[in-house]
């Protein structure tokens, strides 16, 4: 009965939402621990018949298996995005999951890192090296644009747009979006593709693949990781720092420093504000210390 449900939900959740396979997955599997809790409890309800309360009674029982009220919130997102399918198909006509209440949690502020400790670790990169040139371009490019890893691994030539300051990414669920580039990234980025790529050995079907390793194919998201780990490293930072932290930090920067925060939404392919918004609450020393700075009435 539910097989033929989410048959077409999924393909709703790709051809409609235009969704990753990645995410697609995941949705469908918040859709089959409902099923299996139905078939567990002896409830073999169609979508139609679910009510709120079994509803809430399936997210105790998931809770009571040891799922963590995180990974509880992204089902109940999973499951709401399912009804709101099920609506636009005439499955149901009552949405049983819009009083449904995801558990609290807590928001965990992600670690930054000050731009003297970027420029920290950007000279420790051995620019002596082949591979010191490209990760020179690595890193600056990840910190002027905010790049998620999976956007500068699959970096292509075609989409830069350096004579005009922009590049091309696409992001999650193959969304396409254009991000200003700063000077210094463009400059070596010139100088890697001119003076280190030019010279490489590139395999078929990566000709156009930006950042390449040595045996002339495409870095693996765990490449940048061990690059940036061990550059954090040798800089002396303690701090836990991976690929990602270059990305919070670009977006801190720019919110301590008066950006608008839906350009840095639209910077970071976010698709919701409330994404975004986290980046007004890292830098608690940053708000007191502006208003030592600036109020009057302040002590």
């Amino acid at each position: 009965m539910w097989e033929a449900y989410k048959k077409g939900y999924k393909a709703y959740l790709r051809l409609e939402r235009s969704m990753s396979d990645n995410s697609v997955e995941a949705y469908l599997r918040d859709v089959s621990k409902l099923t299996d809790y139905l078939q567990i409890t002896e409830q073999l309800k169609n979508p139609a018949d679910i009510e709120l309360k079994d509803l809430q009674a399936f997210v105790k029982w998931v809770g009571e298996l040891g799922m963590t009220a995180t990974s509880q919130s992204r089902m109940i997102s999973g499951i709401r995005s399912f009804y709101k399918y099920c609506l636009i198909e005439q499955i149901c006509t009552i949405d049983p999951s819009v009083l449904l209440d995801a558990p609290k949690t807590k928001r965990a502020l992600p670690d930054t890192l000050s731009f003297e400790e970027i420029e920290s670790m950007i000279a420790q990169i051995d620019l002596s090296s082949a591979e010191g040139g490209r990760n020179k371009a690595i890193i600056e490019t990840m910190y002027s644009c905010g790049l998620r890893v999976s956007e500068v691994v699959n970096l292509t030539i075609s989409g830069l747009y350096l004579d005009v300051g922009f590049i091309r990414v696409i992001g999650k669920g193959d969304k396409e979006r254009l991000i200003p580039i700063g000077s210094d990234a463009i400059k070596y980025i010139s100088l890697y593709k001119e003076t280190i790529r030019s010279h490489q050995n590139i395999q078929p079907g990566f000709e156009d693949i930006l950042f390449l390793n040595r045996r002339g194919k495409n870095l693996t998201r765990v490449m940048i990781f061990y690059i940036i780990k061990d550059l954090a490293y040798k800089a002396g930072i303690s701090k836990t720092i991976s690929p990602h932290t270059l990305r919070h930090s670009f977006a801190t920067h720019l919110v301590e420093g008066g950006a608008d925060l839906r350009a840095v939404q639209e910077m970071l392919g976010h698709e919701s504000i409330t994404t975004t918004e986290i980046y007004t609450h890292l830098d608690r020393d940053f708000l007191r210390d502006t208003l030592q700075r600036f109020h009057p009435g302040f002590k």
